[in-house]
């Protein structure tokens, strides 16, 4: 969100993670890999002496030590206060306003509800099929998106039914065997990479993924990385 509104951030955490989950935006050239998301580098970032420092606490991640070497700007998605596209909205104007990048904010905000709008209406033909996200685990499990995601407010926006509407946990996802995607029939697949290599050469090989309805129909499609 730092880098959408114009700033590049000088370092973060788990740069491998960033790009292979994440993708996009691009981390400008010259940021720093503070090591893992767990376990950053506050020594590092303390030489760095930052004006801001940001992140998602409350995960096991103890703020204090952060607050120590600079303000601190915490980003609270997923803590149910509203749903995750409001909350990402309301935390888009909160981080501009910290930034001072506050016509950004607007602008992204903008920009995104605009692109949503103009894909529905592409959309406007399929959408009565139903549609799944998934993120493979391993080659026997898989999470599926549901209620309480990012992207099934992304649907709810396109006018797009999803076809997991079974429950999902906190974090707005199911973990389920991969046996379980019967239950969604012949609907369409989404299917977020990355998917490790050796992963992949296992469901390349899986009688029981092969057999699936969805993939038996050639409605599963995979895309490049999104982080929900």
């Amino acid at each position: 969100m730092v880098i959408a509104l114009g700033i590049g951030p000088v370092a973060v955490a788990d740069t491998k993670g960033y790009r292979d989950w994440v993708a996009g935006p691009d981390l400008p050239a010259g940021c720093l890999d503070l090591g893992s998301r767990g376990e950053p580098n506050l020594e590092l970032l303390l030489e760095l002496k930052p004006d801001l420092i940001t992140g998602a606490y409350g995960y096991g991640l103890d703020e204090a030590p952060f607050r120590r070497i600079a303000p601190v700007h915490t980003v609270p998605f997923y803590d149910g206060t509203e749903a995750p596209y409001r909350q990402a909205e309301i935390e888009a104007l909160k981080l501009g306003s910290q930034l001072g990048r506050e016509a950004e904010a607007q602008r992204l905000i903008q920009e995104t509800a605009a692109t949503i709008a103009e894909i529905r209406g592409r959309f406007s033909e399929r959408a009565k099929r139903p549609l799944a996200v998934v993120s493979m685990f391993d080659d026997r499990h898989v999470r599926v998106y549901g209620k309480g995601s990012l992207f099934q407010d992304v649907l709810d926006r396109l006018s797009l039914t999803n076809a997991w509407a079974a429950p999902t946990d906190s974090w707005g996802f199911a973990m389920l065997g991969i046996e379980e995607l019967v239950a969604i029939g012949e609907a369409r697949v989404i299917s977020l990479d990355p998917i490790p290599p050796h992963v992949k050469i296992r469901i390349d090989q899986s009688s029981l993924w092969a057999n699936l309805p969805c993939v038996k129909a050639g409605n599963v499609r995979t895309i490049p990385p999104v982080w929900p």
